[in-house]
């Protein structure tokens, strides 16, 4: 039996998430399916991250375990075959040891955030960007980021349905930079809650938008309280981007 890591690229608009579901299709779903059609075998693709229904990746890392002999890149060039016409590719293979896992080994994710901070309505960048009509002060959502730097309990960033044992996280960097009409996000940490991003996003929207202050989101980061959140961004532009090991 051979591991094998990948470095997967997905649009997350046809796709309910990454994780298999009952009710839809999945990420997770095609990469197994292709595996299965390619070797006759079945096999679980473990990730770094479960990203959310209509979430995107840039490089999410995920391993598979193949009995058939198979070199990396036919794999690769294999796996990107069959998974057309999905918006899902194979960046990378490798073989890696059988104690290496996608998830579990991992020592780092970062993730960005796209808002479109325009009136006119989304074309190209439509379910790939929120559009935020409201200009935005980039300037200060990045100041008030920084209150979400470091080890802090983040209930009120929490999704209800959250699994983790501890609302405990430690954020590594947060940045929020603008670049014309587009203002972008970016956040890094060993793991985050469900949801934590998208609910970290929508409040430093409100800070951008004059609604909030910074000391407002450091009173709500501190009452660890879901009701004191201030506004969920939604899934379209939220990129997994990388994960470290």
């Amino acid at each position: 039996m051979t591991r094998f890591a990948l470095t997967v690229e997905y649009d997350g608009r046809p796709f309910m998430g990454w994780q298999r579901q009952a009710h839809g299709p999945s990420v997770q779903q095609a990469i197994e399916e292709a595996v299965a059609t390619i070797t006759g075998e079945t096999t679980i693709c473990h990730a770094a991250g479960r990203t959310d229904a209509g979430v995107h990746a840039l490089g999410m890392r995920a391993h598979v375990e193949i009995a058939k002999p198979i070199e990396p890149f036919r794999l690769m060039e294999a796996l990107n075959a069959r998974l057309r016409p999905a918006p899902v590719a194979i960046l990378a293979c490798e073989q890696v040891a059988d104690d290496w896992h996608a998830r579990f080994s991992c020592t780092g994710r970062s993730y960005e955030y796209r808002i479109a901070n325009r009136r006119a309505p989304l074309t190209f960048e439509k379910g790939l960007a929120w559009q935020v009509p409201q200009p935005l002060d980039a300037e200060a959502m990045h100041e008030a980021s920084q209150r979400l730097v470091g080890r802090h309990d983040f209930t009120t960033f929490r999704s209800a349905h959250c699994q983790s044992a501890s609302p405990v996280k430690s954020i590594d960097r947060m940045a929020v930079a603008r670049e014309d009409d587009h203002v972008t996000v970016r956040v890094a940490a060993r793991s985050f809650l469900h949801h934590q991003v998208r609910s970290m996003v929508g409040c430093l929207a409100l800070v951008g938008m004059g609604r909030w202050s910074a000391d407002d989101l450091g009173e709500a980061l501190a009452a660890a309280d879901r009701a004191r959140l201030g506004l969920n961004a939604p899934p379209d532009g939220l990129f997994f981007v990388s994960a470290t090991y």
